[in-house]
């Protein structure tokens, strides 16, 4: 074993790795604020891609995406420790809605780090709810840099996208819920972002049968995690093109990191362009708008379409905000 390879089971020996109790903490939590999404059955769809699929329509949720999980349960479950120093954090888009949205119904003050191109819809979403947004680098990993050591001078609690054990179990409740409606789901195909969500399923799925499969899926041009996941070592990456904001890292996090070395049965990358046209697929077959990250389980499926044949699918689309610039790019493959 390696140095790096030591290095990020260290770092993830010292955060708690949550358990299914956790999660089921993490429900009633955030029950009140939350919507318990559908889990719809598309016979179309499943004609598409050779299996029985079923969508976990996580576009549903009030910020339109997944993530609202978890910021709702860090915020409500410790917001009179962090209510005086206030919040700082760094997205793309979703993780700081769901900042945003957990410190407007707790009353904390969250700022924003945002790479200075970041989704004009989730700015709006973002200041709309009352956080300050400080736009810095062009990309997600800049941002994070300039927001730690912003938190430093200020004396601000830096909230982790990924090393938080809260905003994990929160991300899981999602997967709980597909579990309950699905009991014999065989495979659940999750995007990988932050990693969060993906670490989430491999913990509730693992701990309820180990015969429920779950694939992760990235993007070829932002492919930290799987490399790292490949390799079983912390593999950061200078690459990082991807269109899908929910995907753009160059670096992992090393607790979920060190969940998906140990549970995830496979690993798919997916190119822009499957990406693009698996939006495309989505609002055929579903009438629903899928941004790049909750397309990307689809476009996996319909990679993985021949070994997926005959199994239940559940395929998380974790989020729908898509900016109209992307929108009009998937649009156009679907006219070439």
């Amino acid at each position: 074993m390696t140095t790096k390879d030591q290095d990020f089971r260290d770092v993830a020996a010292q955060l708690h790795r949550p358990s299914l109790l956790d999660v089921y903490r993490a429900r009633n939590t955030i029950k009140p604020y939350v919507v318990r999404t559908p889990l719809h059955h598309y016979p179309t769809l499943s004609n598409t891609l050779g299996c029985e699929v079923y969508i976990k329509h996580e576009n549903h949720q009030p910020i339109g995406a997944f993530k609202i999980r978890n910021g709702v349960n860090f915020f409500v479950t410790r917001a009179d420790e962090i209510r005086e120093s206030g919040v700082f954090t760094a997205s793309t888009g979703n993780h700081g809605q769901s900042v945003a949205y957990g410190g407007f119904i707790t009353g904390v003050k969250t700022t924003i780090f945002m790479p200075e191109e970041a989704n004009p819809g989730k700015v709006e979403s973002i200041q709309a709810m009352g956080s300050e947004v400080v736009f810095h680098g062009v990309d997600f990993d800049e941002a994070k840099a300039h927001c730690i050591e912003r938190a430093d001078e200020t004396g601000a609690h830096y909230l982790s996208p990924g090393n938080e054990p809260l905003i994990i179990a929160g991300a899981a409740t999602e997967t709980l819920e597909i579990i309950e409606d699905l009991p014999d789901v065989d495979t659940i195909i999750v995007p990988v972002g932050g990693g969060g969500g993906s670490s989430g399923a491999c913990i509730v799925a693992k701990t309820i049968s180990e015969k429920i499969e779950i694939i992760g899926v990235q993007a070829e041009s932002a492919p930290s995690y799987y490399e790292s996941w490949k390799q079983a070592r912390f593999l950061p990456t200078d690459k990082m093109e991807t269109f899908a904001e929910g995907l753009a890292s160059r670096a992992p996090f090393e607790l979920p990191l060190s969940i998906l070395v140990d549970h995830l049965d496979d690993f798919v990358l997916v190119s822009e362009d499957e990406l693009r046209d698996a939006i495309v697929l989505l609002l055929k077959k579903t009438r629903n708008l899928a941004e790049g990250a909750g397309a990307a389980s689809t476009a996996a499926a319909f990679k993985l379409k021949d070994r997926l044949q005959g199994r239940k699918v559940a395929l998380i689309m974790s989020g729908g905000n898509l900016s109209l610039s992307n929108l009009k790019a998937a649009m156009a493959r679907a006219d070439m």
